[in-house]
């Protein structure tokens, strides 16, 4: 698999190969142009330095002083070229400040007992898989990644559209998801009917995909009205994929028509 297809992956920092990024101004465009790789702060996204010919360019005021770094350039001088892997072949990332994200979220313990989800690692390196329907590159597990594009091409085929509206989620960016929505009012109780908490959203393996259709809102139980749907229901097992929050699931977790998980 080809370095400019892969997303290097650690605890604090993601390094994404160069020409994939959008600049966020003038300096940045300049920099981003050369990149070997972009290494990006997971918490919040942000732009931290550019990775060219084994050394670093700042994005960033102090940019040297940000936690990560050196494990992400060690993922850089690791990475080489990936082999076609198997179904076990991508490693993954110890689990790190779980703890800490569902304090903030007041969860204790138990919830992973009550919830019968299952503690979802995140993958050490992702595939690239086309990109979702606004433009972004979608990431998922390599053995995902594959069979996502197979079975697109496939639907096409039979004149359905399937859309990516999302992949690959880190545990900081599911924390972010709950952050958002409880600025906006809802109360965590409401979030874990549609999101489940961080180290526990499918999203984190890099196998689940929420899949739209144009025309269809996203991530909306009027999807299951859709031909895209139908075809999905009828099909999607062939392709490895199968509806991971049906009615009445025992997760605690609203119907979810749009959202299938490959090797589940």
């Amino acid at each position: 698999m080809r370095a400019e297809t892969i997303l290097l992956n650690t605890e604090l920092v993601e390094a994404w190969p160069g020409g994939l990024l959008r600049a966020r101004g003038n300096h940045d465009a300049r920099l981003l142009a050369t990149a070997g790789h972009v290494l990006r702060r997971k918490r919040d996204g942000a732009y931290l330095a550019v990775e060219r010919d084994g050394g670093l360019l700042p994005l960033r005021p102090a940019f040297a002083r940000e936690p990560g770094l050196d494990a992400a350039m060690d993922a850089i001088a690791g990475a080489g070229v990936h082999r076609r892997p198997g179904i076990e072949a991508v490693p993954t990332l110890p689990v790190a400040r779980l703890r800490e994200r569902l304090d903030r979220l007041g969860l204790d313990d138990g919830y992973a007992t009550r919830t019968g989800l299952a503690l979802v690692p995140e993958p050490a390196w992702l595939a690239l898989a086309g990109h979702d329907r606004y433009r972004r590159p979608l990431w998922l597990h390599a053995d995902a990644a594959r069979a996502w594009l197979r079975m697109q091409a496939g639907a096409l085929r039979d004149g359905v559209v399937l859309e990516a509206i999302s992949g690959y989620r880190s545990h900081d960016y599911q924390l972010g998801i709950f952050e958002r929505k409880l600025a906006r009012g809802q109360a965590v109780d409401e979030i874990l009917q549609v999101n489940a908490a961080p180290g526990y959203s499918e999203h984190h393996g890099g196998r689940a995909l929420d899949i739209g259709t144009p025309g269809e809102p996203p991530a909306e139980e009027s999807f299951e009205a859709t031909p895209a749907f139908a075809w999905l229901r009828d099909n999607a097992g062939a392709y490895g994929f199968t509806m991971s929050y049906p009615r009445g699931n025992p997760h605690g977790i609203a119907y979810e028509p749009w959202h299938w998980a490959h090797g589940a």
